[in-house]
């Protein structure tokens, strides 16, 4: 890269931490009620629901959407300490970030893309099944669990410590494995994005989706529901794999979807 041009991107980036922290918080909480609150509105507006068939939709109180909503503004402001730190880092020349796509070649952008998927849904993975391990569940997972039927207000409802243990796994990454600006951004976007749809709720998307040959392998709003509802299946965050590896898979799920969903939210396994 040159010299000059990476002076003038230091320069660019020249703030204080404490700047960094408080415009992150601000973006991340803007995103959140931007993309949670957007999709709430559409998917759980009462002029929707008049027009659908009900199947037995579960919609939490409103008392309980607060909750949801408290805890995610106390992630929102860890998420932006741990963004400035990146930021910081980066500053100061001491992650892999770069901001020049010829510099690994543009192959690579997808490549780290995926790569990066693919290590963080072993890592939450992982860490999300310790957090249900009986001594740590209070401390660490019990807020995001206060919503037994989720919805896109529960995607960023995580308890402090459970929010500073899944923001340091980009924390880590960045000094690691070499990463462009806008992988880290699509990175940033496919979490947001796939974080909202997954607690969508088991009921407000097509049944169809775990059925595709392909949709087997991605987890969606019906296969993180039931997590929702018995807490010792379904940890994965973007894959099916590790759960099916491990055994964590309901090995049911998929002929239980084949039904009609009042029979699903009833099935005794599930409550």
């Amino acid at each position: 890269m040159n010299a000059k041009y990476k002076d003038t991107e230091f320069k660019l980036l020249d703030h204080s931490f404490g700047f960094y922290g408080i415009a992150f918080f601000g973006i991340i909480l803007a995103r959140y009620f931007l993309v949670a609150g957007g999709t709430y509105l559409f998917f759980y507006s009462p002029l929707r629901q008049s027009l659908e068939i009900q199947h037995q939709k579960q919609i939490p109180s409103w008392q309980s959407i607060q909750k949801d909503i408290k805890l995610s503004v106390f992630s929102a402001a860890i998420f932006a300490i741990a963004s400035a730190l990146i930021v910081s880092a980066y500053s100061s020349n001491l992650t892999r970030i770069y901001s020049n796509p010829q510099q690994y070649g543009l192959w690579y952008l997808g490549v780290s893309y995926l790569s990066v998927l693919i290590l963080q849904d072993a890592y939450f993975y992982f860490t999300h099944r310790l957090f249900h391990h009986p001594s740590l569940f209070h401390w660490l997972h019990k807020g995001h669990h206060r919503s037994r039927y989720p919805t896109p207000w529960t995607s960023f409802a995580f308890d402090p410590l459970e929010a500073i243990v899944s923001s340091l796994f980009l924390v880590g990454i960045v000094f690691i494995i070499p990463l462009h600006f806008i992988t880290l951004i699509a990175v940033l976007t496919t979490m947001t994005i796939w974080a909202v749809l997954n607690h969508l709720g088991i009921d407000r998307f097509p049944i169809s989706f775990p059925h595709h040959w392909l949709g087997k392998w991605f987890i969606g709003p019906a296969h993180h529901s039931i997590h929702h509802l018995k807490y010792t299946l379904h940890y994965g965050l973007y894959f099916t794999f590790w759960d099916k590896i491990l055994g964590t898979q309901d090995p049911n799920y998929e002929e239980k979807f084949a039904r009609d969903f009042p029979e699903v939210i009833a099935d005794k396994d599930y409550t």
